[in-house]
């Protein structure tokens, strides 16, 4: 079950950056708050398939119940109860402010990570004839 794909590292790797870059320099409304959510389950996906030899249906699933669970415990201010209302990093990794707009932006990144492996990672291989 464990494993390491480099594909799916580079990719949580560059996913990552592109995650830090719209957290650090993008302020609007609709790639900080919507892309960004449906970027980060690609990334976390990334991450669980770029060591565990998983199914993309096992992944995906596993993905998306992690993500509502961390927004459902921002729905019940989970940050607060646990006490760690002053600390910063907690804060953005839980977060504070549920959001059903969020749970639908998590849904289609996995809608995305589905249809890519279904159908954009196929490799065709053919067979050229050899001429005698």
């Amino acid at each position: 079950m464990l494993t390491f794909n480099g594909r799916y590292f580079i990719l949580t790797i560059l996913l990552f950056i592109v995650e830090v870059f719209i957290a650090l320099y993008v302020r609007d409304n609709f790639v900080r708050p919507y892309l960004g959510d449906v970027l980060v389950v690609i990334l976390i996906y990334c991450f669980v398939k770029s060591f565990l030899n998983v199914s993309v249906l096992t992944a995906a699933i596993s993905v998306l119940l992690f993500s509502f669970a961390v927004e459902f415990l921002q729905l019940i201010n989970s940050v607060e109860l646990l006490g760690l209302e002053n600390s910063k990093t907690a804060r953005i990794v839980i977060g504070t402010s549920f959001s059903w707009l969020d749970l639908i932006a998590y849904l289609v990144g996995i809608v995305v990570v589905i249809l890519i492996e279904k159908y954009g990672c196929k490799k065709s291989i053919r067979t050229k004839p050899t001429a005698s």
